[in-house]
């Protein structure tokens, strides 16, 4: 079956942009042909510095002819109703429709519509200009004086389906003045000559041949072998940075990997601080020595062959390097100089949001709550209040202004250099943190006070002037910043209830369903143990976890079916009698061994579950619920609820009331799946 081969061959198309426009592209083409009649057996797109590309293979050459049968109006309708109906089914006269009979609705008409396939060329002739007309670029660019948007100015676009004749059958189109056909181009300054190419089979070889490298994942793995054997053979090991690696094998076509040094004087610099400054200016990777400390060395990928064996290249990046650590050093020693508290003033020009005031304000609101949570997470209060103060101070030095990404982690480097404690020098680098689900969670408690403070500090803000996040808009991060009070008190085992308003718990109890849901927790089970009220993120944790064990038993399961019978039965006869149960369980009306059994054993359960409660033991109140599962099995085996007589069946209701109100107090068993 032929094969579509699409190739959009233009300038260099930004890193960042590549991986998500080729996924674009086949996600665009293949749907596209789907809705056409085209189905096919496999797809898969690739992207270089200067092309998108793309290969389905398994496609018919034409699509199938299709019958559609399209319901019309009732026989006798009004004539709107008639025309309308012709003209959506694409007919003259209600001749071409026949009329069918439904023994409810009477007879209607029936459009027969008929369409014959397509020659697949034809339609790919109409849907790709469509496709690239209406491209998803996150930021595109017009030339000349056309008004076609692309990435980069377009140079080439390779179409082909097929052959005939042995010779590849182009896909008619033009887009942009530039007409489709099967010429692309290799490597820009290795092999820069026209090819002409069939099937993607020989597109790739010539390619390879043109010194080009199609696959983004290949030129990764190259990068990352070459790189891995030049660092061994020094003794040495690489610092593996797969954003910047993507980023990378996104700039070459035809990696060459090479090593360069600096001075080993720069080394008295934060190493955050070298590699920060290596991989933001010249996209190299740094490296470390056998004793694991950073080595005065940094890998290069080239996107050509040197002659010379890449000394001029290794040269060039070693000048670059040293000025900017060079420059590093400068911004470094200029901030030791000043004590951090001596930014403070500066904060007061920095505006954090319109609404909110500047950094200054929201640093004495840290401050003040700061100091509020120190006492519930063991931390020294004053050591807190000192730690939230200078929190934010290093946004002001010029290493922070130079690489952003360094705030609080060099506020722990100066306030270690200017004698601050370590506790408190530790809470200006975590109190940021965690940043993302693998990022490492504040143990120490003046680094927890500060860091939770930070995040109900801005979270709490933003709900005040009502920007809250909306679908997938979150500009403010402030998902990310509850997650972060979610793992902060999880991992940690903290007893913090959030003293939040509702609209703020509701969208903590939302993150926390997700963060255990994504741990595997069932959806239901978290419902479960979830209320509009309950504030304590680690009750809830540890409700779920306890509930999960206690329904993965045989007792549990059996348990959560009694409950179920028991409470469809209250429900039914609250409904009829239109009054709750739940009174007091009167010993004397209890006529039958199981019934006293199990008015015995609820008593039991009741008081030693509310004791487990009250000290946080969730395991233990489930397993003091499992121990009712024989008593409720012989109740319900033995009993008859609706007696005939009416105090019996009120004191049994009440019993089955009194079952539900224990099983309550652990967890809402009614929203318990399966």
């Amino acid at each position: 079956m032929p094969e579509l081969l699409l190739e959009l061959f233009s300038e260099e198309i930004p890193a960042r942009f590549q991986r998500r426009a080729a996924e674009d592209l086949k996600k665009a083409v293949t749907n596209a042909l789907v809705d056409a009649g085209l189905v096919y057996e496999g797809a898969k797109a690739f992207a270089t510095p200067r092309r998108l590309a793309l290969t389905v293979n398994g496609l018919p050459a034409r699509s199938p002819d299709t019958r559609e049968e399209k319901k019309g109006p009732k026989v006798g309708a009004p004539q709107p109703a008639i025309d309308g109906f012709l003209r959506s089914a694409g007919l003259t006269s209600l001749d071409q429709a026949k009329v069918e009979s439904d023994p409810k609705k009477g007879d209607f008409y029936v459009a027969v519509i008929d369409k014959p396939g397509a020659d697949a060329v034809a339609l790919l002739s109409g849907i790709l200009p469509k496709i690239l007309n209406e491209f998803p670029w996150v930021k595109s660019m017009r030339w000349g004086s056309g008004s076609f948007n692309w990435v980069r100015p377009l140079r080439a676009i390779t179409a082909t389906f097929g052959t005939e004749n042995d010779e590849p059958i182009v896909v008619p189109f033009t887009i942009a003045g530039t007409e489709a056909a099967q010429t692309t181009f290799g490597h820009r300054f290795l092999a820069p000559d026209a090819i002409r190419v069939r099937r993607f089979d020989d597109y790739v070889t010539a390619l390879e041949r043109a010194k080009v490298v199609l696959d983004i994942d290949r030129r990764k793995e190259i990068i990352r072998g070459e790189a891995d054997h030049l660092a061994f053979a020094q003794g040495l090991t690489v610092i593996h940075d797969e954003g910047l690696l993507e980023e990378v094998a996104g700039l070459v076509e035809w990696p060459n990997v090479m090593m360069g040094s600096f001075d080993p004087d720069f080394l008295k610099l934060p190493e955050e601080v070298i590699i920060a400054t290596i991989r933001a200016n010249q996209k190299c990777f740094c490296l470390r020595d056998a004793s694991g400390k950073l080595a005065p060395n940094f890998i290069i990928t080239s996107n050509t062959i040197p002659t010379d064996g890449g000394a001029v290249i290794v040269a060039g990046n070693e000048r670059v390097i040293r000025a900017r650590l060079s420059d590093a050093a400068f911004f470094y020693q200029g901030d030791l100089a000043i004590p951090l508290k001596h930014g403070l003033p500066k904060l007061e020009d920095m505006v954090f949001h319109a609404k909110l005031g500047t950094q200054f304000a929201m640093v004495e609101r840290l401050v003040n709550l700061a100091a509020e949570i120190a006492p519930q997470v063991g931390a020294d209060v004053e050591k807190t209040k000192r730690a939230a103060m200078l929190a934010k101070a290093d946004l002001v030095t010029g290493m922070v202004g130079e690489f952003p990404e360094l705030q609080g982690l060099m506020g722990r480097y100066y306030a270690i250099a200017q004698g601050e404690p370590a506790e408190i020098a530790n809470a200006l680098e975590m109190h940021y943190k965690p940043v993302g689900p693998s990022d490492r969670v504040p143990t120490e408690p003046v680094s927890i006070a500060v860091a939770l403070a930070d995040k109900l500090n801005v979270l709490s803000g933003f709900w005040s002037i009502d920007e809250k996040p909306t679908g997938s808009r979150d500009p403010f991060a402030l998902r990310r910043a509850a997650l972060g009070v979610i793992r902060i008190i999880t991992e940690n085992g903290l007893k913090f209830p959030l003293k939040v308003d509702a609209d703020l718990l509701a969208f903590f109890h939302d993150r926390l369903k997700v963060s255990l849901r994504d741990a595997g927790a069932r959806h239901d089970l978290v419902d479960a143990v979830i209320s509009s009220d309950s504030n304590d993120i680690l009750q809830i944790t540890q409700r779920a976890e306890a509930l999960s064990t206690l329904l993965s038993s045989d007792d549990g399961k059996n348990l959560l079916a009694g409950y179920r019978r028991a409470a469809n039965i209250l429900a039914a006869e609250e409904k009829k009698d239109g009054k709750s149960f739940g009174g007091a369980v009167d010993q004397a009306t209890l006529k039958l061994p199981e019934e006293e059994a199990l008015a015995f054993a609820v008593d039991g359960v009741h008081a030693a579950v509310a004791s487990h409660v009250a000290r946080d033991d969730y395991k233990g109140a489930m397993a003091e619920l499992a121990t009712l599962r024989a008593p409720v099995d012989a109740f319900f085996t033995a009993v008859l609820v609706n007696d005939a007589d009416p105090a019996v069946r009120t004191n049994r209701l009440n019993l089955l009331a009194r079952l539900r109100d224990t099983m309550h107090l652990v967890a809402d068993f009614g929203k318990v799946a399966g």
